[in-house]
């Protein structure tokens, strides 16, 4: 008999997905705004490179000059040949040449000291710079550059769940709902849901370090140009003390530098990358507005889920559960409705066309039946003794269990020892038993008579 959930010559369908502004796997590089000030600290390293060799090239050119001023004070080191034809007071040829001698010799020691104080004291300012350039670099990789890889890999986990989740809610009506209790779409959609959970709080983490990043690096480059300014600055009291015309044309270079704002680079930058940088006022990701495929579909939506207390095997006492009936004829337990906590995988899954059932006595039932969770088929059957919290709640769990359940008796728990359905099944096979105990659906609920049983064996 076809199951009405799954009719003949029907293929396999998969719901479309829908296009939303907040996909479940965004169509984006995690890593692109990392690249991005990767590319831009090289920049800004290749920048303040120029700045240290031009520093440490005119460092050699003072020193050299310090040099050819050495040999042009030795033509005039020699006291003047005839000299006694002139005066050797201040005043006279004689004390020119001891003037020139003098300011030759300072020149050459100006050049000296010059070469010496953009050695020893700014060349080491754009030095210092460049390595936390450099320092900065590391940070970068180590920290935005490693969050990247790990939401990659957060995204990654996600799809492969969701075409998993795919892949079965297609082959659900073609199977006529049969799956495996792990194959189980509500399962499956529980445990995306849980991995989309892990990928957001990564994404949002990641992007707060890129945000933060984002922001330090416009006081970084801030801090650059002001290194930058403070560099050229103590450059330009070194060498415009050698004569006018070089001190005008280095004035020049710092003038040009001075006029340059802190900020101009940066709010050039942030215009040209608008598309790439992240947008401080734009809101975090949220699991509430995501989508993705099959989210919404039959298979995935309970027939009734809720808390029920069932009594333990060992300790004989009822600790309480959440509880759901699938589409797929599953009585999954669960130790929480929290899909987010931990990986939402059943403790105990009951396939219910495989199970008995047992009737209402108040807030109790009984449900016998095999877990079909465990590994390799070895699960013993079982007697699981519920609890709802009101008659009402009984009620409408064993409505719900009896539609898909294999087969329903209208014996009732007792008070005391529990009493196994395994009784009234021996019963059955005993020749002095007046009337089986157990029953199909059907037979069980002629004998019985009851009205609400007769619908269950039409469902079924």
């Amino acid at each position: 008999m076809a199951s009405p959930t799954s009719p003949q010559n029907t293929l396999p369908t998969r719901t479309a997905t829908n296009s939303t502004d907040d996909d479940a796997i965004p169509d984006e590089d995690s890593s692109e705004v990392t690249r991005l000030f990767h590319e831009r600290l090289q920049a800004w390293k290749h920048a303040c490179a120029y700045l240290e060799d031009y520093v440490a090239a005119t460092e050699k050119m003072q020193h050299a000059h310090g040099k050819e001023y050495e040999k042009v004070l030795k033509t005039v080191s020699h006291p003047l040949k005839e000299g006694h034809h002139f005066d050797q007071s201040l005043g006279g040829v004689a004390g020119m040449f001891d003037n020139i001698r003098s300011n030759t010799q300072g020149i050459s020691n100006s050049h000296y000291e010059s070469a010496k104080t953009l050695k020893g004291a700014v060349l080491p300012i754009f030095e210092r710079l460049h390595t936390e350039l450099k320092n900065k670099t590391k940070e970068l990789t180590k920290g935005a550059g490693k969050g990247a890889k790990i939401v990659d890999k957060a995204r990654g986990t996600s799809q492969k769940h969701i075409e998993l989740l795919g892949q079965h809610t297609a082959a659900f009506d073609s199977t006529g709902g049969s799956v495996k209790a792990l194959d189980d779409p509500y399962v499956l959609q529980r445990q995306v849901y849980h991995r989309l959970n892990r990928q957001v709080i990564e994404e949002n983490s990641n992007r707060d370090d890129l945000l933060s990043v984002q922001n330090s690096f416009a006081r970084f480059e801030a801090h650059i140009v002001q290194t930058f300014q403070t560099g050229m600055s103590q450059f330009n009291q070194v060498v415009t003390h050698q004569a006018e015309q070089t001190r005008t044309m280095y004035g020049d270079m710092i003038g040009v530098t001075q006029r340059m704002t802190p900020d101009f680079e940066w709010n050039g930058f942030v215009r040209r990358n608008n598309n790439v940088l992240i947008d401080p006022a734009s809101p975090k990701r949220s699991l509430e507005a995501i989508s993705f495929p099959n989210q919404d579909h039959r298979s995935t939506q309970p027939l009734i889920a809720g808390s029920l207390e069932r009594k333990g095997k060992l300790l004989k006492r009822y600790d309480t559960g959440f509880y759901v009936v699938t589409p797929s004829k599953y009585l999954h337990e669960f130790k929480t409705d929290d899909d987010f906590a931990k990986d939402p995988t059943p403790e105990n899954s009951l396939y219910l066309p495989d199970c008995l059932i047992g009737a209402v006595d108040g807030v109790k039932f009984n449900v016998k039946g095999k877990d079909a969770s465990k590994k390799l088929g070895l699960s013993m059957s079982h007697e699981y003794a519920f609890k709802a919290h009101t008659p009402e709640d009984a009620r409408r769990w064993h409505e719900t269990i009896s539609a898909v359940a294999g087969q329903t008796t209208s014996e009732v728990p007792e008070m005391s020892a529990p009493s196994s359905p395994v009784a009234g099944r021996n019963e059955v096979a005993s020749p002095s038993s007046a009337a089986p105990s157990y029953t199909t659906t059907a037979a069980a609920n002629e004998a019985a008579g009851l009205e609400q049983g007769v619908a269950t064996s039409d469902k079924v």
